[in-house]
This record gives C-alpha cells, sequence and structure tokens, in this order.
C-alpha cells in the first residue's frame, strides 16, 4: 500500500495539530506507534508466495526498487486451473514487498475426534482406505487470496499461510450440511454441540409445556427465518476472519506479527464462488468483456458514517484530541462562534452549525480520496492485524475503529456460461489506484484474444500484462504510464483465473 499508514502528527499540542500535515510525511513503516518487545521471533519468515518457487538469487533480485523485475509463474507451475498471476514490488516506500498471496486446493471433511476442538487442522493428508467410502465424503474447495500489508508485513504473511485452512475448517463443521445442498439448515443443533444432528423435540412427559408456545404448526412456520445453505457460508467465512484477526492477537503475545493487511480471498465451492473483501483491494468478473464488480472498498471515506457513530457512542476512543464531526477543512481559532458546514454520523449530506471549542480537535476523518486518513494515521478502515498501532506520539489506539469483517459477494457459476476469455480479476490496490476496472477489462480481453486457447500460460501472462500497464516505465521522473501519467509505486498483486476451469470441476 502506498503509506496506509502514516506518523502524520509530528506535534500534539492540546489536541491541535499542524495544518497539512498530511501531505509531507510519509512514513510507512512505522505506521503510528508499535509497542511490545522486539526481540520476539517472527511468526513466519520473510518470503514470497511459495508457489513461485524462487531461488535464494531471484528472492534477492525481486526486491530491487530500481528495476521493479516482474514476477510470474514458470511454466510448469503447479496452481490449479491455469491460474493466472503477476507481482511487483514497490518502487522504494518500503524495504519488502508487504503484499502477500495464496492459491490453494483444500478438501472440506467431517473433524474427526482429535480435531474437533483444535483451532487448526494439518492441511489436508488424507488417508484413503482406511474408513467406509461414505465417511469419506471429501468436498473440493479452492482458495485465493491477496493480503495488502502494512507497516510491516507479518500480518499479511500469517493470514496468507492460515485464512483458508481456518475457512477449511469451520466448513468442516458443517460438512454434513453441505452434503445435502437441498435440504434447509435446521435451526437449532444438538444440546452436546455435535454439528451431526438436529435438536429433536423431547416427548412433553419430560417438560410442561409453555401454556403461551405458538402449537399452531402454519403459524409456527411462519414465525421461522429461512437461512440458505449459501448464508451459511457465508456466515463461516465471515467468523473465519474474526478468528483469523483473534488468532494474530493472540500469536502476538509470543512472537513478531509486524503490521495489519487488507484481506480479499476468493471461495470456490459446490458451484459457487465467494468473494470476501476486508480493505481496499478488489475483485471484478469479466464476462463477455462486461464488467461485473464482486468488491467494495473500505475506506475513511466509504466507511464515514460507521466511524463517526462509533466516535460518537464512545468518546472516550478518540482520546480527547478527536473530534467525530467532519467539517470542509481545519477550523482557527478565531472563527469560535462563527457557523460553518460540517456532517455528522447521521447525515450524508451538509449543514451549518456554530463552531464551538470541542470542535477545534482534529476531525477522526481528514483528507480527501487516496490521502483520507481515520485519526490521521491509516488510510483503510478494514482488515487483520494492527492490533498495537496507535496514533502517533499518543496513547490513543486505533483498532476499535478497524473492522476484519469482510463483505461477502456470491457469483452463481453454474447460472452462466464461461468462455475461455472469461475471467476473475483479484488485486491489490497498487493495480486499480492507476487503472479503471474497464481499461482492466479491456486489457484482459485484447490480451487473451491474441493468446491461444490452449496455452496453459495464458492468464499468467495476461496478469503480467495488467501489472506492467499500472506500474509503467521508469523515465527520468519515476515510474510513468504511456500517457505519461503517474504509475503505480506500490506493491503490486494480481491473479487471473478463468471461470471455465472452475465450472469443469464443479
Amino acid at each position: 500500500m502506498i503509506s496506509k499508514v502514516k506518523n502524520a502528527m509530528s506535534t500534539l499540542v492540546g489536541g491541535m495539530m499542524p495544518h497539512g500535515h498530511h501531505h509531507h510525511h510519509n512514513h510507512h513503516s512505522g505506521g503510528g506507534q508499535t509497542c511490545g518487545p522486539d526481540s520476539l521471533p517472527p511468526r513466519f519468515p520473510y518470503g514470497r508466495p511459495d508457489f513461485l518457487d524462487l531461488t535464494p538469487e531471484l528472492l534477492q533480485y525481486s526486491t530491487e526498487h530500481a528495476s521493479r523485475p516482474v514476477l510470474t509463474l514458470k511454466r510448469d507451475s503447479r496452481l490449479h486451473w491455469r491460474t493466472g498471476y503477476a507481482e511487483v514490488i514497490n518502487a522504494g516506500k518500503s524495504m519488502l514487498n508487504e503484499d502477500q498471496a495464496s492459491c490453494e486446493k483444500l478438501f472440506v471433511k467431517k473433524p474427526s475426534g482429535k480435531h474437533r476442538n483444535s483451532t487448526l487442522q494439518e492441511d489436508n493428508g488424507v488417508s484413503e482406505g482406511r474408513r467406509p467410502e461414505h465417511q469419506n465424503r471429501r468436498i473440493p474447495l479452492h482458495f485465493w487470496g491477496v493480503f495488502d500489508g502494512h507497516a510491516g508485513s507479518g500480518a499479511a504473511i500469517m493470514a496468507s499461510k492460515l485464512l483458508h485452512r481456518l475457512i477449511r475448517d469451520r466448513l468442516g463443521e458443517i460438512c454434513h450440511l453441505l452434503e445435502n445442498p437441498n435440504s434447509a439448515p435446521p435451526i437449532c443443533l444438538a444440546k452436546n454441540g455435535s454439528p451431526y444432528q438436529a435438536d429433536t423435540k423431547k416427548g412433553a412427559s419430560q417438560e410442561p409445556e409453555d401454556p403461551d408456545a405458538v402449537s399452531d404448526s402454519t403459524v409456527r412456520f411462519h414465525m421461522e427465518k429461512a437461512v440458505s445453505l449459501e448464508g451459511l457460508v457465508i456466515g463461516v467465512i465471515e467468523t473465519a476472519f474474526s478468528q483469523m484477526d483473534d488468532l494474530i492477537e493472540k500469536e502476538k503475545a509470543s512472537y513478531a506479527i509486524s503490521g495489519g493487511c487488507c484481506a480479499l480471498a476468493a471461495i470456490h465451492m459446490m458451484g459457487k464462488l465467494y468473494v470476501a473483501n476486508a480493505g481496499d483491494s478488489r475483485a471484478i468478473i469479466i464476462r463477455n468483456n462486461e464488467v461485473i464488480p464482486m468488491t467494495n472498498e473500505f475506506t475513511p471515506e466509504s466507511e464515514r458514517q460507521r466511524l463517526q457513530y462509533l466516535g460518537f457512542l464512545r468518546p472516550e476512543l478518540l482520546g480527547n484530541e478527536f473530534t467525530h464531526i467532519e467539517f470542509p477543512r481545519r477550523i482557527q481559532h478565531s472563527e469560535l462562534g462563527k457557523k460553518m458546514l460540517y456532517r455528522d454520523h447521521t447525515m450524508t449530506g451538509w449543514a451549518y452549525k456554530t463552531i464551538v471549542e470541542d470542535d477545534l480537535k482534529f476531525p477522526l476523518i481528514y483528507g480527501e480520496g487516496k490521502k483520507a486518513r481515520v485519526m490521521a494515521t491509516i488510510g483503510v478502515t478494514r482488515g487483520l492485524g494492527d492490533h498495537d498501532l496507535k496514533v502517533y506520539n499518543s496513547n490513543i489506539y486505533i483498532k476499535p475503529f478497524l473492522s476484519c469483517v469482510p463483505e461477502v459477494k456470491v457469483y452463481n457459476l453454474d447460472e452462466n456460461k464461461h468462455g475461455p476469455d472469461d475471467v476473475l480479476v483479484m488485486g491489490t490496490d497498487g493495480l486499480w489506484d492507476v487503472t479503471t476496472d474497464r481499461e482492466v477489462a479491456d486489457a484482459v480481453t485484447a490480451y487473451l484474444s491474441c493468446c491461444d486457447p490452449s496455452d496453459p500460460m495464458r492468464y499468467t501472462l495476461a496478469a503480467q500484462d495488467l501489472l506492467m500497464r499500472s506500474r509503467g516505465v521508469l523515465k527520468e521522473r519515476g515510474w510513468r504510464l504511456p500517457n505519461e501519467r503517474l504509475g503505480s509505486g506500490d506493491d503490486i498483486t494480481v491473479f487471473v483465473v478463468p471461470l471455465a476451469g472452475l465450472e469443469l470441476e464443479t
């Protein structure tokens, strides 16, 4: 991310902060302040995604900010679906590439007794042939994830290693329901918590009936909310993101896990594609050269009302330094008593209010577009990690304002026919900052139409083409696009996933 996190405030005097501070500082590594012992070992060592099979020499070469070499899958790569992938490091804003990615094929299966309560099963070691076939039903799941780190790469690396396993394990707990996709999930499971049987009504002899209970079955039926299996899968994905965030926090006690990350995941299971997004990465489906957006970005501007409402309900989180109210610009002390434009959590429009002393505090949300920040520090409002992120030079934590919950959108693969040029494109914001959805779709469609449909590398080459378009070429005045606009100086990561391949598998 281009400095998603800034040490933006060098001084804090009585709640007043320097004007225009957000233009000058570009501290990306410290990210506000982080606390805690420095001597802890990292949870996972730094590296690039395993599927790139980088030699130590190539890993070293990949970190050259001056040349920004593009890394792509090798021709003999083992990624399923001929998935295409490319990445490039930033132009110097952080030492390492803070983006991470994962691409996995997993199997959802009922947890065995010994795994039932553990946080993470080991990856799918399959012991076929030991049990009767009907117990061995395994549902294939494909996972793609991009993780855009900020203020360090620790959280992004950990999420790229574990999020898919958490999702797989949570789905395993409802595996018996997934095996019967045509019946609605039971509203209530058995008391012992066993997920394998619905709670059966006890005979009336055991406990007296509630005289007010609704006995007419037709009325009772209308009072029940029908929950679909799809709704259950969405809930599993949302819960797994929260669990991932809790795990990062828990493990920070024993390991160094730096920073935070935006997380974007695509999960293919049983003919549906679930796209879950927490942050400002983006995914689009390109079908017949038409763009179908699969994500919304979560930024201080898009989530302004949620953040302001939290600041309004819990003013102690603002640490007496910030106001939840937004003004079009900083207010001068001499303007006390005047009427100025403002908006709060209840408003999408603007109105006038009389300026009081409290309004001189720094606004909770300040800046516009890519420069918008929460508490003058962070430019994304959803993601994983950031548990120790504080406002610069203060004791105010930012985590309460950040959400780890993704928005999940579902695309039904079975309801549409897909040709070899229909794809899912997933990318970190480095791609989309300088290239629109339409430009991406046109570029991918044009590129793939010139490729041999049977070439297994076509999707990786399309990903590489997209990435080069956003990075640009190094000129005297930095990285430039063909039209002389600035290229992206950020880390960029792109997956191009052919949808036709997924249909075959379902």
